[in-house]
């Protein structure tokens, strides 16, 4: 089996989960998911449902993802199998 490139699986979920947070924090704007928004607030501090908002979520979102991304990534090329 081939080994993950870090690079590339912390990027690829940090840009994923950013576009979702930022998403979520607009759609807030309006009305829906305010809740979810705000619990993931707690974690992500300056994340509410407002436009500048969503951007900081989305920053926090893209750091919080791409470190995760690397610890996958690292994990899974320590253990991965070699034939």
């Amino acid at each position: 089996m081939n080994k993950l490139c870090l690079r590339g699986i912390s990027l690829s979920l940090g840009i994923t989960w950013s576009i979702s947070c930022l998403i979520l924090g607009w759609i807030g704007t309006l009305g829906w998911g305010t809740e979810l928004v705000r619990l993931a607030g707690r974690l992500y501090i300056g994340y509410t449902p407002s436009f500048i908002g969503a951007i900081i979520g989305a920053i926090w979102g893209f750091v919080d993802a791409a470190i995760l991304g690397l610890i996958i990534g690292f994990f899974y090329n320590i253990f991965v199998c070699k034939k």
